[in-house]
C-alpha cells in the first residue's frame, strides 16, 4: 500500500511545475507527513570520517533544504546525514522562473536556481534552535551575484556557521552564478583556500577550528584542471571534496526540447562523468583526502559504484525526485544486502576497488556500469 500510495504522490506532485512541487514536499516535510517507513540500520554501514561518525554513507546533497528548514527531517527518512544551503550572506531571489525543468525521460533535472535562499541571519537562526538535536547537518555556503568579494563571502560564511554546522562546503561549482567557477582556477583558488583556511584558525572557540571544510568542485574540468584542484586543496589541507556538482553537458540525452534550457543539468545522465572525474580525484589526492560523491545516485547500486571508485560517503537529490521518499531505505537495505553477499564487514572495506577502473574511462563518453 505505501508503494502504491507513494506512485500516486509522485504522479500528483508532477502534475505540478517542479518549483512548486518542490515547496509542496518541504511543506509536508515541516508538517510531518508520514511519507515512510523506518530505514535500517546496520553498524557496518557506519562510516567514520573527518573524527565525525556517519551512521550510515547516504547523504541528503545541498540544494533541497535551501533554507535549513527540515534537516531533521530528511535525517527522519534514513539518511545518514544532510547538507543544506548552498546559503549567502544576504538574501537573494535567485534568478527569474521558470527555473527547474525536468526531463522525465532521462531521469533528470537542469535548474538555473541562481543560489536563491533567505541569507545567513534566517538559516543561522533555525540551525541554533536545532543545535542540540542528533544528526550530521552540514552547510553549503555559497557567495552573492552582485557580491564585490566573494572570497569574503565564503569567510563569513565560516564565521557564521561553524559553530552551527558538522562540517561545511565550500561551492565554487555551481554553474548558474555568472563567474564563480572561474574561482577553481588555481591562482584564484590558492588565494580562496588560504584566506578560508585562516578564518578557520582564527576563530575563538577551539571546537570550531576543526569542523571539517570540504571544497564542492564541478565535473566539466580539464585533467589539467583537477591535477592543479588536487594539488591546491592537498597544499592547504583541506579536509575533503565532494564530487560533483551540476554539468553544463547535454550528452546523450533523450528529452531534446528540455535539454535546450541553460543551467545544470543532474540526475541519471550525471553519473557516469561524476564518478570518472571522482576516480581521477582520489587518484590524484592519495587514499587519506575525504571524498563524497555526487551525480546520478538513483538505487544502491549507483550508490554502491560511487563507493567502488574511491568516494567514502555519497549524497543525492535528484534521485529522490523520481524515487520518492522510500528511496533512503531501499538504498539502505540493498548496500546491506551486497554486504552479507559479498561478506564484507564495512561498507568502507569497499571503497576503491573499481577506482582504476573508472579512472580510466573517457569522462565525455562514459556511461552508467
Amino acid at each position: 500500500m505505501r508503494k502504491v500510495l507513494g506512485a500516486l504522490g509522485r504522479r500528483a506532485l508532477f502534475c505540478l511545475d517542479p518549483e512548486s512541487a518542490h515547496g509542496l514536499s518541504l511543506k509536508a516535510l515541516q508538517i510531518g507527513v508520514p511519507l515512510t517507513s523506518s530505514a535500517p540500520r546496520d553498524a557496518r554501514l557506519s562510516v567514520r570520517l573527518c573524527g565525525l561518525d556517519f551512521p550510515n554513507p547516504l547523504g541528503m546533497a545541498a540544494g533541497y533544504d535551501k533554507n535549513a528548514e527540515v534537516p531533521d527531517a530528511l535525517l527522519a527518512l534514513g539518511f545518514g546525514f544532510v547538507e543544506v544551503g548552498s546559503i549567502t550572506p544576504l538574501p537573494q531571489p535567485g534568478n527569474p522562473r521558470p527555473r527547474i525543468f525536468r526531463l522525465e525521460q532521462d531521469e533528470a533535472v537542469i535548474n538555473r536556481l541562481g543560489f536563491n535562499n533567505e541569507g545567513h541571519g534566517a538559516c543561522a537562526a533555525r540551525l541554533a534552535a536545532r543545535r542540540l538535536r542528533p544528526g550530521i547537518v552540514g552547510v553549503n555556503i555559497g557567495a552573492n551575484k552582485d557580491s564585490p568579494d566573494r572570497i569574503g563571502d565564503y569567510e563569513e560564511g565560516i564565521r557564521r556557521f561553524a559553530p552551527l554546522a558538522t562540517y561545511l562546503t565550500v561551492n565554487i561549482s555551481s554553474p548558474n552564478t555568472p563567474g564563480l567557477r572561474s574561482m577553481q582556477a588555481r591562482e584564484e583558488l590558492s588565494e580562496l583556500l588560504s584566506r578560508l583556511m585562516a578564518a578557520r584558525a582564527d576563530l575563538p572557540d577551539d571546537r570550531h577550528r576543526h569542523v571539517p571544510i570540504f571544497l564542492k568542485i564541478a565535473p566539466d574540468l580539464t585533467e589539467p584542471e583537477l591535477e592543479d584542484i588536487a594539488a591546491e586543496v592537498t597544499a592547504h589541507k583541506i579536509d575533503g571534496l565532494i564530487v560533483s556538482n551540476t554539468t553544463l553537458s547535454r550528452t546523450a540525452l533523450r528529452d531534446q526540447s528540455q535539454a535546450q534550457e541553460s543551467g545544470g543539468l543532474s540526475g541519471k545522465p550525471l553519473f557516469a562523468r561524476s564518478t570518472a572525474v571522482l576516480a581521477r580525484m582520489r587518484n590524484l589526492v592519495g587514499p587519506d583526502m575525504a571524498i563524497i560523491g555526487v551525480g546520478g545516485v538513483s538505487n544502491a547500486e549507483t550508490a554502491l559504484e560511487k563507493i567502488r571508485a574511491g568516494a567514502d560517503l555519497v549524497q543525492l537529490y535528484t534521485g529522490l525526485i523520481y524515487g520518492g521518499p522510500t528511496l533512503p531505505g531501499r538504498i539502505l537495505r540493498g548496500l546491506i544486502s551486497t554486504l552479507e553477499r559479498e561478506g564484507a564487514a564495512s561498507i568502507s572495506a569497499l571503497r576503491g576497488t573499481r577506482t582504476e577502473h573508472w579512472a580510466a574511462q573517457p569522462i565525455e563518453s562514459t556511461e552508467p556500469a
